[in-house]
């Protein structure tokens, strides 16, 4: 019980210390009609994310301006191809936001605000990974895969879950197997592409929703390593908060542990 409360307690410094990161490093700037807010999550150039505010009689609207899709443009992709739209639909509907010509948007009231702007980072995040498909690579592919795996190994599960955390955020689990009489349940999320930024949003939504959990529910994340090293800094990262790691290549590993 001791270790419990104690675990608790460095639970709650770490989601402390993960709230302080984000606001001292959320820079705001006035552009005309707009306040600029330059996010601490970064796109895969390694420059800091950044969202438009401006007014309107509902509230407010938050938007990328049309960076993300345009710099998908400029990688080579076909934005309005019948498989790329099917994509960002899927990701855009899952944290409610909404595409307007090439930006990115969603509407937001004073109560929701910080949820709002949280999905749309969300919604930036996922969409600047559908640059895999300008190289014929498919990130859904590989949920996919992992979902055919679970069904023709005839493990039970849920797909694309979402879970309500503490601070009020929604976070989608890509396949929820139930608790049993042998294991408890299971949280599991495919990732094609675990880079840095993937990881630290993973981190953070576990942190959010476990303590809404059975104390037992165990976090999985399945990483493709098929033509890909795994970083240490992400076997680090992923330990230090508790989710364990299962290589795509060694997933037969982790089988009885999903199916019983």
């Amino acid at each position: 019980m001791a270790w419990s409360i104690q675990m608790i307690d460095e639970v709650a410094e770490l989601i402390d210390q993960h709230l302080t990161w984000l606001r001292d490093r959320t820079r705001l700037r006035s552009i005309g009609d707009s306040v600029e807010i330059t996010t601490p999550y970064l796109d895969r150039h390694n420059d800091c994310l950044q969202i438009y505010t401006t007014r309107d009689r509902a509230g407010f609207v938050l938007s990328d301006d049309g960076y993300v899709l345009e710099d998908l443009e400029l990688s080579g992709l076909n934005i309005d191809s019948a498989k790329c739209q099917a994509s960002l639909k899927t990701i855009l509907n899952g944290f409610g936001v909404q595409q307007k010509g090439t930006a990115l948007q969603v509407n937001a009231s004073a109560d929701n605000f910080s949820l709002s702007k949280h999905n749309l980072v969300q919604a930036m995040l996922a969409a600047n990974d559908l640059s895999c498909l300008a190289s014929h690579s498919d990130t859904s592919r590989f949920h996919r895969e992992v979902a055919t795996w679970l069904y023709q190994s005839d493990v039970r599960y849920s797909p694309d879950v979402e879970f309500i955390g503490k601070s009020g955020f929604n976070h989608r689990i890509d396949f929820v197997i139930p608790k049993s009489d042998a294991q408890p349940e299971r949280a599991v999320i495919a990732m094609d592409l675990p880079s840095r930024n993937a990881v630290q949003a993973l981190a953070f939504s576990w942190i959010d929703v476990k303590d809404g959990r059975s104390a037992d529910t165990q976090a999985y994340v399945i990483l493709n390593d098929s033509n890909k090293n795994i970083s240490q800094d992400v076997e680090r990262a992923l330990l230090i908060y508790e989710v364990r790691l299962v290589r795509w290549t060694e997933r037969d590993d982790i089988l009885e542990e999903f199916a019983s």
